[in-house]
């Protein structure tokens, strides 16, 4: 963002999305859970994608932005952008949530119900969760939030602001703490490469190796 924003703005547009965010995920327990056959995870896939457009025109219009995703591409932000997909995975998943789960057990079982949720329905899991999910957290944490910041109080306090509100959006401690670390990496990808589409493609190649190894057989 060429703009600069204030803090506040900042986080009254993260409330704004997690709102959204506890809005269609109400709706999916209290109704689409139990309607009849499997029309009601196709309806909860409906009513994310609604609320993901939703918010994502409330962001342009009312703050006048324009987004463009395909701006600053390169061949060496695609590889860095890959290369962060798979430094997640080893770092966070395989090194840094393991030590999490143990620290904080409940938070680690509420995950495991998550992960159980999403196996009994992958291709609605897999379009929520390594597309849209991606898509829309990081045009607002690193395209809006993290570009619009830099401007007003400069990129080492930006980076640190929407890597710990990109970490709020996420409900349970283990999660929560390895979504600051990938925030902040995220971020630095953002800063250097100045491209939303590569922090996309990063975000979502991470989210995509951890879903299919959440989809393979586990002990657990």
């Amino acid at each position: 963002m060429k703009d600069g924003i204030s803090l506040g703005k900042g986080i009254l547009w993260t409330a704004v999305w997690f709102g959204f965010m506890l809005f269609y995920t109400a709706l999916d327990v209290a109704v689409w859970r139990k309607a009849a056959f499997n029309s009601g995870k196709y309806l909860n896939l409906l009513s994310i994608v609604l609320c993901t457009a939703g918010f994502l025109t409330l962001l342009i219009k009312k703050n006048n932005i324009k987004i463009n995703l395909f701006a600053h591409i390169s061949f060496r932000g695609i590889l860095l952008a890959a290369g962060c997909a798979v430094l997640f995975y080893f770092i966070l998943d395989k090194g840094l949530d393991p030590l999490f789960a143990k620290i904080f057990p409940e938070s680690e079982e509420s995950y495991q119900q998550a992960i159980r949720f999403l196996r009994q329905s992958p291709v609605v899991g897999f379009f929520q969760v390594c597309v849209l999910a991606p898509f829309i957290e990081e045009i607002l944490m690193r395209g809006f939030l993290l570009g619009g910041l830099s401007v007003n109080y400069g990129k080492g306090a930006a980076l640190f602001v929407s890597a710990f509100l990109f970490a709020l959006l996420h409900f349970n401690m283990v999660q929560t703490l390895s979504a600051f670390v990938c925030g902040l990496v995220l971020g630095l990808l953002y800063l250097h490469t100045g491209s939303v589409f590569c922090c996309i493609l990063a975000h979502s190649g991470y989210n995509l190796i951890s879903y299919m190894a959440m989809m393979l057989p586990s002990d657990r």
